[in-house]
């Protein structure tokens, strides 16, 4: 029997024991693993979710069983001090000796800790460990309870501002603290900083960079952050986060060579100065660098693995360290050189300060081949810009349509079908397109979840989950199978078939629908789904359906971060008389909301307690207000400029145009939220075309725009009709969005269902216009049944006894929830947590 042991119960280390075990079967070998953590691996991704609730064993890496069903001994709680390379055996704290064939050390890192005076005083940590989270949580609550509110955390970068979130999340004010200029050095640029920066000080975090600590201040526990020129920063806690430092102090007291900076030094195949002793993840040295990733860590363990058992896999040349990852609510992403900056290179860049985007790649001065590129905000392209970058994929004519979006309707977005075999789709466990392609074709898999288990392609950060669908998805049309989006696991059907379903054999309720054509008990998928499927078809509003919709729906109201609700009347095209607007004031300063103009011309009012919900939407029913529906998927806004009634330039009466439409469309329930626009010239002041449906005024009529949307991943619309009248517009409008109503998946924006419908918008001309389908008599028949039977669900609610009971804080009693907690911001009130 060959003795492996491996020092190390982390991501990296688990890693290594699964590769080895799917290639060798365990025979003749016997793994063992040392963890000094008291607890089995655990993912140190995710870590954070421990903060939202997640137990140790929810972030476990296996099951409890997992070691013993592969015959592996696992020690936790035993710490390895020595290494007898001679005799070729390990010691831990226990005094306890082990024998080995081949070791493997995944010691990982530990967190970098200046050094700072002060450092060791109380209330301040490193975030590493779920030790460290249990003991900052600890100490989070308590100064809490003396009335403490601020922290810091050390550090802004990946770790830092994940930690950051964190402290945020316990309820406090978090600053970060960063000595270079900008946050995330190493992946962002300034302008990309700038964008990031902005986004996390909307939340009341304090950025503060170029700043070198001097010392701690507090006598036993921290107070405070002393900078250069005597700059204090008072804080109750502080949590470094400053990077990480390789755990190679086994190697150095056996005589392993060591980096000068540290870390164990390996070679291509992961080889210590022992050939017989193997270094992986962020203990080993590898090209002169640590890898402070998961994806290269388990691409060492892979070599390792295959090493030991005489393979001839060894480590790539260079290693990419590219990321895709959420920090505090904002994406970020970075591939191939984010900096590159020379002769030959150009480097394209968008920047929308408005919606917090930042968009930069750097192309060859021939526009031939992408080198990098960075993304905030909005990290939406990431897989196809980094597939592109690593199989020197060519480009569009215009290199700046990868991050733009092509400006004549065309999609282009990267099919898996343009991908090489070789290219790896899976990072995380250095999956290849040909090995997913080929798991389906040679039988070994049939279904996605098949691919997943087989592979394990997706199983780590998951960014590369929507490519490894369409790939499986293209595996199978390939092979002659039916491919179809089925909405989860209760139904076999996608959300067009179980719309033709309900209609066609007139089901009317959840249960109903269940019971024939589904099975099991439902989701929070599915459920809702329906329930929107039901309003599509009869009109049905949410409160048919209340047990079947998620929380917004079911209370006609959006829930916030501090479990208080906002109030969104509706207000078509923006237009609203005076008096109108002294009914929301008087109904704000009554019930002491928070006011605030939204985006899309209406007036949303924050911080209603839950059973104040009816007496607010009775106050502003009496007045002539609706329900805004900001709560459901459904029509949002239909945003106008003032029209040529006011304006020199405008050349038809937009206002009065987005009334109609909006009063038209209001209530419409659909797959995604829809929002329209209607401006008077071409100078756009209403962005019609950054919405699902725009209107411009031209000579000779109205251009009509479909399929735009703004948010995070902006879309221009594209133009259907132009210089058509007004009942032409509407007539096609209602066309489409019946058809998009109709065909559409759950939560696909028209933006997105236009680039994934087969012929793009010649094929939607095509049904809507020239009714090709021979359709369109039925669609417009459709939409004005919905138009002629709308009500407003707020008045609905208030005026029936039934409804009015779900509008409480507690089922057997007619108290107020008293817990939650306000404070005073700009003479209106916030959120304690703000």
């Amino acid at each position: 029997m060959i003795n492996v042991i491996v020092v190390g119960n982390g991501m990296v280390g688990y890693k290594f024991c699964e590769k080895f075990i799917a290639k060798s079967g365990q025979e003749h070998y016997q793994i063992t693993v040392f963890g000094e953590e008291p607890r089995r691996a655990y993912d140190r991704v995710h870590l954070s979710e421990y903060f939202g609730g997640k137990s140790a064993d929810d972030l476990s890496m296996s099951t409890l069983s997992w070691y013993q069903d592969n015959n592996i001994i696992l020690n936790t709680s035993e710490l390895v001090l020595k290494i007898d390379k001679e005799h070729k055996t390990v010691t831990t704290h226990l005094d306890k000796s082990y024998p080995y064939d081949y070791l493997v050390l995944a010691t990982g890192s530990s967190a970098f800790v200046p050094p700072i005076k002060g450092a060791d005083k109380a209330g301040v940590f490193v975030y590493r460990t779920i030790e460290d989270l249990d003991a900052i949580m600890a100490y989070a609550k308590k100064i809490k309870k003396n009335g403490a509110t601020q922290a810091a955390v050390l550090g802004g970068g990946l770790l830092g501002l994940e930690a950051a979130k964190a402290v945020y999340d316990l309820g406090l004010n978090p600053h970060v603290v960063e000595f270079a200029t900008r946050l995330m050095p190493r992946q962002l640029d300034k302008g990309a900083s700038d964008m990031l920066q902005a986004k996390i000080e909307e939340l009341n975090i304090g950025i503060h960079l170029n700043k070198a600590t001097q010392y701690i201040d507090g006598e036993d526990r921290i107070t405070g952050m002393m900078f250069a020129e005597e700059e204090l920063l008072k804080v109750d806690m502080l949590v470094i986060s400053a990077g990480i430092k390789p755990r190679d102090e086994l190697g150095r007291v056996s005589g392993l060579e060591v980096g000068e900076r540290g870390g164990i030094v390996v070679n291509n195949q992961m080889q210590t100065s022992d050939p017989h002793i193997y270094a992986i993840g962020e203990v080993a040295l590898y090209n002169s660098m640590i890898y402070g990733l998961v994806a290269p860590g388990y691409e060492m363990a892979d070599v390792a693995a295959e090493q030991i058992l005489n393979g001839n896999k060894t480590m790539r040349d260079t290693i990419d360290m590219s990321t895709q990852l959420k920090l505090i609510g904002v994406e970020v992403a970075s591939f191939g050189d984010p900096f590159i900056e020379n002769h030959s290179v150009t480097a394209i860049v968008y920047e929308n300060k408005f919606n917090g985007i930042y968009k930069r790649i750097n192309v060859t001065k021939d526009g031939k081949t992408l080198l990098g590129g960075i993304l905030v905000g909005d990290s939406s392209d990431y897989n196809s810009l980094f597939q592109i970058y690593s199989n020197a994929l060519p480009l569009p004519k215009n290199p700046e349509d990868l991050i733009l979006g092509s400006r004549g309707g065309e999609s282009t977005a990267l099919g898996a079908n343009d991908l090489p075999d070789s290219a790896v789709i899976c990072s995380c466990e250095n999956v290849t397109k040909g090995a997913i392609c080929c798991s389906i074709t040679e039988g070994t898999c049939a279904t996605f979840g098949d691919v997943v288990k087989h592979t394990r392609a997706t199983t780590g950060c998951g960014g590369c989950k929507p490519m490894v669908v369409d790939i499986v998805k293209a595996t199978q049309k390939s092979l002659g199978k039916e491919v179809k989006d089925v909405i989860c696991e209760h139904f076999a059907y996608n959300r067009q078939e179980l719309y033709d379903i309900v209609k066609i054999n007139k089901y009317t309720s959840y249960n109903q629908v269940l019971g024939i054509v589904g099975k099991g008990d439902g989701c929070e998928v599915c459920k809702p789904l329906l329930s929107s499927i039901f309003s599509s078809i009869y009109n049905d509003t949410a409160n048919k359906h209340v047990t079947a919709q998620d929380s917004n729906d079911r209370f006609l109201a959006n829930i916030q971060r501090n479990g208080t609700y906002s109030v969104v009347p509706r207000i078509a095209g923006g237009e609203i008389t005076a008096e109108k607007l002294i009914v929301i004031g008087e109904v704000a300063k009554k019930y002491n909301l928070y006011t605030k103009i939204t985006g899309g011309q209406r007036i949303d009012l924050f911080g209603a307690h839950l059973n104040d919900l009816p007496a607010i939407w009775k106050l502003l029913i009496d007045a002539g207000f609706e329900s805004g529906h900001a709560y459901g998927k459904s029509l949002r806004t239909v945003k106008s400029c003032v029209g040529n009634a006011w304006c020199r330039y405008g050349m038809d009466e937009s206002a009065g145009f987005a009334i109609e439409l909006e009063n038209r469309y209001k209530g419409l329930r659909s797959p995604h939220k829809i929002k329209g626009g209607v401006s008077a010239c071409i100078r756009e002041c209403a962005e019609a075309r950054g919405k699902d449906f725009g209107l411009i005024a031209v000579e000779g009529g109205w251009n009509l725009y479909i399929c735009g949307n703004g948010g995070a991943n902006p879309k221009h619309a594209i133009l259907l009709a132009e210089q058509i009248d007004r009942a032409t517009c509407i007539k096609y409008l209602d066309r489409f969005l019946m058809y998009y109503i109709r065909t559409a998946g759950p939560l696909v924006r028209t933006s997105t269902w236009l680039e994934k419908l087969e012929g793009g918008m010649d094929y939607l001309k095509e049904v809507v216009i020239e009714d090709s389908l021979g359709i369109v008599d039925a669609l417009e028949v459709e939409m004005q049944g919905l138009v002629d039977t709308f009500e407003c669900e707020w008045k609905q609610a208030i005026e029936s006894p039934e409804m009015m009971q779900r509008f409480s804080h507690f089922t057997n009693s007619d108290e107020t929830d008293d817990n939650i907690e306000f404070v005073a911001l700009r003479d209106q009130k916030m959120p304690k947590s703000w």
